[in-house]
C-alpha cells in the first residue's frame, strides 16, 4: 500500500515537473518567435533605408535644387538606422513613418521630371522599393501575429503561472503612428 502511494506521488511529481518544463519552453519559444519577427521588421526597414540613397542620387541628378527634400531623407534614414538597434517598438514605428513621409516627398519631386520617370535605373529602384514596402508590411503583420500568440499565452491559464519563471512578459504591438496606417502612396 505504501509503495502504491509512493508511486502515485512520484508519478504526480514527474507529471508536474514535465508540465512545468513544457510551460517554460512554450513561453520561451513564443518570446523568441516575437524577437525574431521584430528582427524581420528591422531587416526590411534597413533594406528600404539602403535603397533610398540610390533613389535620392538618381533623383538628385534631375532636381539638384531640391536640397531640403534630400536632407530630410538623409536625416530620416539615419533615424531608421538608429531605431533598428533599439528594442523600442514605438521608436521603430516612428522612424519608419518619418522615412515613409520623406520618401513620398522624393517621389513628388521625381513626378515633376518626365525624363527621370522614364529612366530605367529609376524604374528599377522604384520596383525594388515597392517590393520592400510589401516586405515591411508582411514583417509588421508577422510580428503582430507572434506578439498575439505570446501575449495570449502570458495572459491565460495555465501558461501565465510560468511567465515570471520563464522571464517572459507581454510585448507591444507594432502600431503605425497616427495617420500612417497605410503605406506611402506614390503615383507616376
Amino acid at each position: 500500500m505504501v509503495i502504491v502511494v509512493l508511486i502515485v506521488i512520484l508519478v504526480l511529481v514527474v507529471a508536474l515537473v514535465g508540465f512545468g518544463v513544457i510551460g517554460f519552453n512554450k513561453l520561451r519559444k513564443a518570446d523568441i518567435g516575437a524577437q525574431e519577427a521584430l528582427g524581420g521588421i528591422d531587416v526590411a526597414l534597413t533594406r528600404r533605408a539602403d535603397l533610398i540613397p540610390n533613389l535620392v542620387n538618381t533623383v538628385k541628378g534631375y532636381a539638384a535644387h531640391e536640397k531640403g527634400v534630400f536632407e530630410a531623407v538623409t536625416a530620416a534614414r539615419s533615424r531608421v538606422a538608429a531605431a533598428a538597434t533599439s528594442p523600442s517598438v514605438p521608436e521603430k514605428a516612428a522612424a519608419d513613418a518619418e522615412l515613409g513621409k520623406a520618401l513620398v516627398n522624393v517621389m513628388a519631386v521625381a513626378e515633376a521630371y518626365p525624363d527621370l520617370k522614364a529612366n530605367t535605373g529609376f524604374l528599377d529602384l522604384q520596383s525594388q522599393l515597392t517590393d520592400t514596402e510589401n516586405q515591411i508590411s508582411f514583417a509588421r503583420q508577422f510580428y503582430n501575429d507572434a506578439v498575439t500568440t505570446l501575449n495570449t499565452l502570458v495572459q491565460t491559464i495555465p501558461w501565465m503561472f510560468f511567465a515570471g519563471f520563464a522571464k517572459v512578459t507581454k510585448r507591444e504591438f507594432y502600431k503605425a503612428p497616427e495617420g500612417q496606417q497605410a503605406p506611402p502612396t506614390v503615383s507616376f
